[in-house]
C-alpha cells in the first residue's frame, strides 16, 4: 500500500515540475534575448554616433574607433551567440535523455496494466463477490475487503501514473521543439552577425584607404591591434591559397576537428588561473584594451598543448606576442597559442589534441608569465573574427 501511495504521489508531481521546466525554459529564452537586446542597443547608439560625426567635420579617428567598436560589439553579439547554441545544446541533450527515460518506464507501466487488464478480465466481474461470500467470519471479511480496497487503488494508482507519464511525454516533446526553434533561430541570427562583421570589416578598410594621412592618430594599442590582425589575416590568406590549390589539384582536403557542437567540450591548453578574460579591459591611464583571448598565469617553461587535432601553419616570433604557434584544424577555425618561451612544433607539422606545442613564457610582459589563448574563425576573404574562448572551452569551476 505505501508503494502504492508513493508511487501516486510522484506521479502527480511530474506535470508541476514539467510546468517549471517550461517556465524556467521561457524565462531563460527571455534573459537571452535580453542580453542581446542590451549588446544591439549598445551597438545602436553607436551607429548613430557614428551619423553624427560624418555629418560635423570628418575626423577619421574618431570613425575608426567607432567602427572599431561597433564590430566588437558585433562579435560579442556572435559569441553570446554561440554561448546560448551551447547552453541550448546542453538542454537539448537533457531533455531527449528525459525524453528516452519517461518512454521506457511508460513502456514499462503500460506492460504491467496491460497484465492486470489480463487478470481483470480472466476472472470476471463476480470476482469480488466471490471473494466476499467465501469470508468464514467477520475478521474473515473484514479482511478480504481491506484487500480488495487496496487492488482497486493500486489499480488506479497505475492508471494515473500512466496517465501522467503521457503528459510528460507530451510537454518535454513540446519542451524539445521551443529549444530546436531556439537553435536553429541562434543559427540563423549568428549567420546574419557574421555578415555584418565583414561589412563593417570592408568599411573599415575603406576609410583607412581613403584617409591615411590621418592614420597617426589612432591610439598605440590600436595600431599594435591592426598590425597583428594583418599580419595574421597574411597568414590565414596564405594558408587559405594554399588548401585551394591542393583541392584544385585534387588532394584530400581533411575534415574539421573542431565544429559548431564543439562548444564548450575543447580542453584547457594549460592549467593555471584566469588572468583576463577575452573582451575590452581598462589599462593604465585611463586606457581601454581589447583582449582577443583568455590569458592563463602560468610559471615560465609550463606545457602547453593542442586543444584538437589540426595541422601547424605558423610557428615563431609574431609580433609584440613572442613566440607563437597557430593551427588550423579545419572548417575555418584556428587555435593561437601566445606569449610561449620555447616552440615544440613546426611548421605543417600535424598534431593531435594534447600534444605539446610549446612552454609558456610572458615574463617580459606587464602582466608577468603567462600565456595567451585564442580561436579564430575565418569569414572569408582571409579576414578572421575573434571567439571568445570562454564558449568552447570545457568550463572549470575554479575560473
Amino acid at each position: 500500500m505505501r508503494t502504492a501511495a508513493l508511487g501516486l504521489t510522484l506521479s502527480l508531481a511530474l506535470v508541476p515540475q514539467s510546468a517549471r521546466a517550461q517556465n524556467d525554459l521561457n524565462r531563460q529564452i527571455r534573459q537571452n534575448q535580453a542580453r542581446l537586446d542590451s549588446i544591439r542597443g549598445e551597438r545602436d547608439g553607436l551607429e548613430s554616433e557614428l551619423a553624427n560625426l560624418r555629418g560635423r567635420l570628418r575626423d577619421i579617428s574618431s570613425e575608426l574607433v567607432n567602427i572599431e567598436r561597433q564590430k566588437s560589439a558585433t562579435t560579442r553579439i556572435v559569441n553570446e551567440l554561440d554561448r546560448q547554441m551551447s547552453q541550448l545544446t546542453s538542454q537539448l541533450d537533457t531533455v531527449t535523455l528525459d525524453l528516452l527515460l519517461a518512454g521506457d518506464e511508460l513502456a514499462e507501466k503500460r506492460a504491467i496494466q496491460q497484465r492486470r487488464i489480463v487478470e481483470i478480465y480472466k476472472r470476471g466481474p463476480s470476482r469480488a463477490f466471490e471473494v466476499m461470500l467465501a469470508a468464514q467470519s467477520f475478521a474473515d471479511l473484514l479482511s478480504r475487503y481491506k484487500y480488495l480496497v487496496l487492488v482497486s487503488r493500486q489499480d488506479r494508482a497505475l492508471v494515473d501514473e500512466v496517465e501522467d507519464l503521457r503528459n510528460r511525454i507530451a510537454e518535454e516533446r513540446e519542451q524539445m521543439a521551443v529549444i530546436q526553434g531556439e537553435l536553429t533561430r541562434s543559427r540563423d541570427e549568428r549567420g546574419r552577425e557574421l555578415t555584418r562583421v565583414q561589412r563593417l570589416e570592408r568599411r573599415r578598410q575603406r576609410s583607412l584607404r581613403e584617409t591615411r594621412t590621418t592614420a597617426a592618430r589612432a591610439t598605440e594599442r590600436i595600431a599594435e591591434l591592426q598590425a597583428a590582425e594583418t599580419q595574421l589575416n597574411g597568414i590565414i590568406a596564405t594558408l587559405e591559397r594554399r588548401r585551394r590549390a591542393a583541392f584544385a589539384d585534387g588532394r584530400a582536403v581533411t575534415a574539421g576537428s573542431i565544429t559548431g557542437a564543439s562548444r564548450g567540450t575543447l580542453p584547457w591548453p594549460i592549467d593555471g588561473p584566469v588572468l583576463y578574460r577575452y573582451g575590452r579591459a581598462s589599462g593604465p591611464d585611463n586606457t581601454t584594451i581589447r583582449y582577443d583571448g583568455v590569458g592563463v598565469r602560468a610559471p615560465v617553461g609550463t606545457q602547453m598543448r593542442a586543444v584538437a587535432a589540426g595541422q601547424v601553419f605558423f610557428a615563431g616570433a609574431f609580433g609584440t606576442y613572442g613566440p607563437t604557434v597557430m593551427i588550423e584544424h579545419g572548417g575555418g577555425y584556428y587555435t593561437l597559442y601566445l606569449y610561449l618561451s620555447r616552440i615544440a612544433v613546426t611548421g605543417d607539422q600535424v598534431v593531435q589534441a594534447g600534444d605539446v606545442v610549446g612552454a609558456s613564457g610572458g615574463q617580459a610582459t606587464e602582466e608577468g608569465p603567462h600565456v595567451e589563448f585564442q580561436i579564430r574563425e575565418n569569414i572569408g576573404g582571409g579576414e578572421t573574427i575573434a571567439l571568445d574562448p570562454r564558449n568552447w572551452l570545457v568550463r572549470r569551476r575554479t575560473r
